[in-house]
């Protein structure tokens, strides 16, 4: 069964909204860096982060306390829905599942609440942080706020997160009751999360690898969210969505794009929507798509709108639909 993109929404740290965004993007621009540190820690990172007039309209009571990764996604569903042309009314509340795809979850309230305990103790445990620190409570803000009663789900995984939840989507609109199925990835920043990648050796000052970035710099984390909402008509039809695959050692990760690739050998491809990052990535792929695909056009938005792990693949996405949509 193929799929449709009906709609979409973005939040980036280049601003919201797909058109001026993807204008942004055609005009070279990159988000500008700015620089994250921690009272216990003498490192310091750069990351790109969503600029405050990303989130001017969005106002919801539930969202007064909720924290960023709540508040991108919010916007991003919202407008998807709304580009869309979708209304959620009482009698159409069943028929629109929300799959949410994060890599890294509320990791500012989860240092915030886990903090206190530590240095204060158990007694200073806040039921206001609490919720906020569960992966489903982007979600969980979404569907409340839209009035939605259908299927939610929250799949938590690596960059490849939201791609895992178009694979999800396809299956669950296998469901002839559901009409929409709304995906939305969306990470936050924090001092911390840049600390885990560096501790885990994605995080380095390396220069990316050609031919997909001239920048002389290693991965920027970012924040932000992306939203598409899927119906069996829409702008932009997905044909494919291969559930991709897993590897232990770097090395296995060209095997696997091969895999992937080849499967897809029967569809000629004139362009293709990188991952390169600034990591090993960029090399496994680089190397891949020279040998199945060498006559592809290729372009990674990394570089400008930075490593947003569960929202990146939807990003990825996003663009692939504008490229195609505006020729």
């Amino acid at each position: 069964m193929s799929l449709a993109i009906a709609g979409m929404g973005w939040v980036t740290p280049l601003g919201t909204g797909i058109d001026s965004v993807w204008e942004r993007l055609l005009q070279g621009h990159e988000a500008s860096a700015t620089t994250i540190s921690e009272e216990f820690a003498d490192r310091v990172y750069s990351v790109f982060r969503v600029p405050d007039s990303a989130l001017r309209g969005i106002s919801h009571p539930r969202l007064r306390r909720a924290s960023a990764i709540s508040r991108f996604a919010a916007a991003a569903g919202l407008h998807a829905l709304e580009s869309a042309g979708v209304k959620l009314e009482s009698q159409n509340a069943e028929r629109i599942a929300l799959i949410f795809a994060t890599s890294n979850g509320g990791v500012s309230y989860t240092k915030r609440f886990y903090h206190e305990i530590v240095s204060t103790g158990v007694q200073a445990a806040s039921p206001l942080l609490f919720p906020e620190t569960v992966f489903n409570a982007p979600a969980s803000h979404l569907a409340a706020m839209l009035g939605m009663t259908g299927a939610t789900y929250t799949l938590v995984g690596d960059g490849a997160v939201g791609l895992a939840a178009i694979t999800m989507a396809e299956e669950l609109m296998a469901n002839e009751s559901l009409d929409y199925c709304l995906v939305v990835g969306t990470e936050e920043i924090d001092w911390l999360l840049c600390d885990a990648y560096r501790r885990w050796r994605f995080l380095r000052l390396a220069p990316p690898i050609e031919p997909f970035s001239n920048q002389n710099r290693g991965m920027i984390l970012s924040e932000g969210a992306g939203a598409i909402v899927l119906a069996r008509d829409g702008l932009v039809t997905i044909e494919r969505a291969p559930p991709g695959g897993y590897f232990n050692r770097r090395a296995e990760a060209e095997t696997i794009l091969r895999r992937i690739l080849g499967d897809l050998s029967q569809i000629e491809i004139d362009f293709v929507i990188s991952s390169a990052n600034g990591t090993f990535v960029d090399h496994a792929e680089s190397q891949t798509l020279q040998e199945v695909v060498p006559n592809a056009l290729v372009y990674t938005g990394k570089p400008a709108l930075g490593e947003s792990g569960g929202a990146g693949g939807l990003w990825q996405i996003i663009l692939a639909a504008q490229a195609l949509h505006s020729k």
